[in-house]
């Protein structure tokens, strides 16, 4: 067998699509920490400057994002552990690779393996939609905040007051309502929509979001491909299953 041949065998047994949603799932959960953790940095910033003048106000919000940041960490290791993990068992339960060698053998240990990475992707799957879904969250309040800036601009070039233009950090939870001023209008709303942190902070939990859908696409991924390949092991393990057709 020559050195073509050989790597066209190869090529045949390669998991592929454990392949992309391994690197979708590292590309996904790279942008969702990376920027995520940045973006929480950016809001904390943005509270402290300009809706709260003590920080007693924000102690709360800034314990849920050190404890945030640290689970960004977490969240990271755990992922390209698995990662990992799932493509060595693409690798292993792949009927491409099966076909190759012509062994369809498979020992009850492997195939309850094989089951337990499924069962363990399903759940993980349905813990990150939930993820998904709350990463939304910041999308929103930071595009009702850039729609206020959009207004005060607006009404800054036709010359207009924008004085009744405000921004209430309270009335999404992030602030209590005790805390001063905890809402900013007018003037000082132009200020703070003409920093760039405010902006920098929008896009990065729009990336944040954008890398928690690649993530939860990833996982479906792995679960729809370690299941047929458990499907096709099962079956084939049988001494009989050329006459199931």
């Amino acid at each position: 067998m020559g050195c073509s041949q050989c790597c066209a065998r190869c090529l045949r047994g390669a998991p592929y699509a454990s392949l992309i949603a391994t690197i979708l799932c590292f590309v996904g959960v790279a942008v969702f920490c990376g920027c995520g953790h940045e973006a929480l940095t950016g809001t904390e910033k943005l509270i402290g400057q300009h809706f709260s003048q003590h920080f007693v106000d924000y102690a709360l919000l800034a314990t849920l994002v050190q404890v945030f940041q640290y689970v960004i960490y977490g969240t990271a290791s755990f992922f390209f552990l698995y990662g990992v993990l799932l493509l060595a068992e693409g690798f292993y339960t792949t009927s491409a690779v099966k076909s190759v060698f012509r062994e369809f053998r498979t020992t009850m240990c492997g195939r309850c393996v094989s089951a337990m990475f499924i069962f363990m992707t399903h759940i993980l799957s349905v813990i990150w939609m939930g993820v998904f879904a709350f990463s939304a969250v910041p999308v929103y309040v930071y595009f009702t905040f850039w729609s206020s800036c959009q207004m005060v601009r607006h009404m800054t070039e036709n010359g207009t007051g924008f004085d009744d233009v405000c921004v209430d950090a309270r009335q999404y939870g992030i602030l209590p309502w005790k805390a001063s001023p905890g809402k900013i209008c007018g003037l000082n709303l132009a200020n703070v929509c003409n920093t760039s942190d405010l902006e920098l902070t929008y896009y990065l939990f729009i990336a944040t979001f954008a890398g928690a859908a690649a993530t939860a696409i990833a996982l479906m991924t792995y679960m729809m491909s370690s299941t047929y390949n458990y499907a096709v092991l099962k079956f084939m393990s049988r001494d009989n299953c050329c006459t199931k057709f």
